[in-house]
């Protein structure tokens, strides 16, 4: 990437408070803060009067190349969903299919403000090709299904390892590979500890569903004795380089454990909705100091990636469900959506918040809008009343994704092109 000052002016900037400033990018990094900077100081200035500039979003559970099973199976229980619909596609995929999938993807992200994403599927490497084409930053992990067979096992770690030294750290640094243990229902416990060593051995992090619905909890006391975090524990697979996604059905004791074992939990309130799986307790885990951040899930579950939406959704959720309007205010669920984002990715110290010296992954709002005027609280704008639409420019790791709501890493008409053929030709096979 050629590197550019960039100057953002005159922007309502939310960081540790929310303030009237400027702000100086230089190379990938946010340099200097102040509203004494002027036009003399960069080779590029981005006019934000009327505009609200927050850190960019991190979306830290999904499956992006899934865009291309957006309304395949909706209404439907999640076994069924997976069973009958979900798994027969996914025997048909390609490394072409998921690339056109995870781009679709991409442009989706930036067009609504996620700059950095948390990602399990398959032909990984495709996936990490479309994000460093659109500039975004992610953490990619093959998803490993072995169902206790031996031979599967050992092809899951074999493209797990692929996919580590073909793609960490690649992309100027943007991209980074996980190990993706399927979820304690699908891996047998051999993977799982192995997961653990290898991730170690590597250096990377774990990604991984746990605690989804009620039948894999039964299933799994049915097998193991105990409850799916408490089986997770026995075997020394949790720490904190643990992403849990779902975390829904939870005892007191999973709860405790969680906040011990300083495991990351992903809240996937969309999903967890409209599959019917239940409401994950965040008022809850948050009150034990739990590090939870928002995901959207795969586009076939959810059915969107905007986070915006997501937001809302996260704290109305937890309103309705606990019968208290004062839990999960629109700072906090703000923070889930950035900073906490962040610390579940182990970014915290590069990304997550308008700091000097972390990298620059920024999303400007429009506040000149109809349904976010009168403008007068910025962080219940963007909870409450936002949504992706209102993104009008992306920047991340210094790079300019998109500008007044144009994207210029990507061609928007030709990749969307690409996803409904892929989709179509994907569909046609099962």
């Amino acid at each position: 990437m050629e590197s550019k000052n960039i100057l953002i002016k005159d922007a309502t900037i939310i960081s540790n408070e929310i303030k009237k400033s400027s702000l100086l990018i230089q190379n990938d990094k946010i340099v200097e803060i102040s509203d004494k900077l002027g036009v003399s100081d960069a080779e590029e200035v981005i006019n934000a009067s009327g505009k609200v500039l927050i850190p960019g979003l991190v979306n830290t559970h999904t499956h992006l190349s899934m865009t291309l099973m957006r309304g395949l199976a909706d209404d439907m229980p999640l076994d069924t969903w997976l069973n009958n619909y979900i798994w027969p596609v996914e025997a048909e995929l390609n490394s072409e299919y998921c690339y056109a999938g995870a781009l679709v993807a991409c442009a989706e992200m930036i067009k609504s403000g996620t700059t950095c994403f948390n990602d399990m599927y398959f032909f990984m490497d495709h996936v990490a090709k479309a994000a460093e084409e659109a500039g975004l930053r992610g953490i990619i992990s093959h998803g490993m299904i072995d169902f206790g067979d031996e031979d599967k096992r050992k092809q899951e770690f074999k493209e797990s390892i692929r996919i580590i030294k073909r793609c960490h750290n690649t992309g100027d640094g943007r991209i980074q590979v996980a190990f993706g243990p399927h979820s304690p229902y699908t891996c047998s416990q051999e993977l799982l500890s192995q997961v653990k060593r290898e991730a170690a051995k590597y250096g990377v992090r774990i990604h991984i569903h746990v605690s989804e619905t009620q039948k894999e909890v039964s299933d799994i006391l049915e097998a193991h004795g105990k409850r799916p975090f408490e089986y997770l524990d026995e075997i020394g697979f949790l720490g904190s380089e643990v992403t849990a996604a779902h975390a829904v059905w939870l005892s007191e004791n999973e709860m405790d454990i969680i906040k011990q074992s300083e495991v990351k939990l992903s809240h996937n309130p969309s999903s967890n909705m409209k599959l019917s799986s239940g409401v994950s307790p965040v008022s809850k885990l948050l009150n034990k100091n739990v590090c939870i951040s928002i995901g959207t899930d795969g586009p076939a579950s959810n059915n969107n990636m905007d986070m915006f939406e997501e937001m809302k959704i996260t704290s109305l959720l937890q309103k309705v469900t606990t019968m208290d309007p004062t839990v999960l205010n629109a700072e906090e669920v703000f923070k889930m959506a950035t900073i906490n984002g962040a610390r579940s990715l182990g970014l915290e110290d590069q990304i997550g918040s308008i700091e000097v010296g972390k990298k620059a992954d920024i999303a400007l709002i429009d506040a000149r809008s109809p349904q976010l005027t009168p403008f007068r609280n910025p962080i219940s704008h963007i909870v409450y009343s936002a949504n992706g639409g209102n993104v009008d420019t992306v920047i991340c790791n210094g790079e300019i994704l998109m500008q007044n709501r144009k994207l210029l890493t990507i061609d928007e008409n030709r990749i969307l092109e690409a996803a409904q053929n892929a989709s179509e030709e994907l569909l046609s096979k099962k």
